[in-house]
């Protein structure tokens, strides 16, 4: 072991770095590295997910890769989920947002703000905890389209916010523009007629149903 940690090959002495037998000095005595974006699958730790002790091993270890496997169980506890929530390691930041119900508010934000329209920035975004409140009047004029597009998740828009929003530069702006049922009849029905809305539009609940019909026809959709 003490010969493969100090192997020439770095894949080698990343690979001993992650054994479970070690304790953390001799773990970060190694000379490793590890990529920005590695996820991070260490076998003994995912299989420990749901096993308090070895997510406080991992959680508490200086070893990105241990942290960032146990960033993927959704039993970590409140301690060990706010210390992971401190380690400005974006995959770690990801990986809360995916899988722990109670992920901190401000980690969301800071994932959907930073992958805009990826699967993580949707699941961030999805999640109970991100926050709906309050955004139309923070994020309504941000020069991102992508916190614009925020303010359609406040229940506080109005009916002329979602209206300007439906015409926002950003396409995926004006597309959650077009699904909201706040948006006035008139432009929901302008946007049934827009190719990159029509989708949104014709999904909207507050489209009336003959018109659903119509839209139903002319996609030629069995009933």
């Amino acid at each position: 072991m003490e010969r493969l940690a100090t192997d020439p090959d770095e894949a080698v002495r990343l690979a001993v770095s992650l054994r479970p037998e070690l304790d953390e000095p001799q773990r970060m005595a190694i000379d490793f590295t590890v990529g920005d974006r590695a996820r991070g699958d260490v076998e003994w730790v995912r299989h420990g997910l749901t096993d308090p002790e070895v997510l406080r091993r991992a959680a508490t270890s200086a070893h990105p890769l241990l942290r960032r496997t146990a960033a993927q169980s959704p039993h970590l506890p409140s301690d060990l989920l706010r210390r992971l929530a401190r380690t400005e390691d974006p995959v770690v930041e990801n990986l809360l947002s995916i899988h722990h119900p109670d992920t901190p508010q401000e980690v969301l934000m800071r994932v959907f703000a930073r992958l805009g329209g990826t699967f993580s920035a949707w699941m961030a975004q999805t999640h109970p905890r991100f926050p709906r409140h309050g955004l139309a009047a923070r994020y309504a004029d941000h020069p991102d389209g992508n916190y614009r597009r925020l303010a359609v998740r406040d229940p506080a828009a109005t009916p002329e916010l979602i209206e300007l929003l439906s015409h926002d530069p950003e396409v995926w702006t004006r597309q959650a523009a077009a699904g909201d049922p706040r948006l006035p009849l008139g432009r929901l029905r302008e946007a049934l007629h827009v190719p990159e809305l029509a989708s949104s539009a014709g999904a909207n609940p507050a489209l009336p149903e003959e018109e659903m019909t119509a839209v139903v026809d002319r996609a030629d959709v069995p009933v």
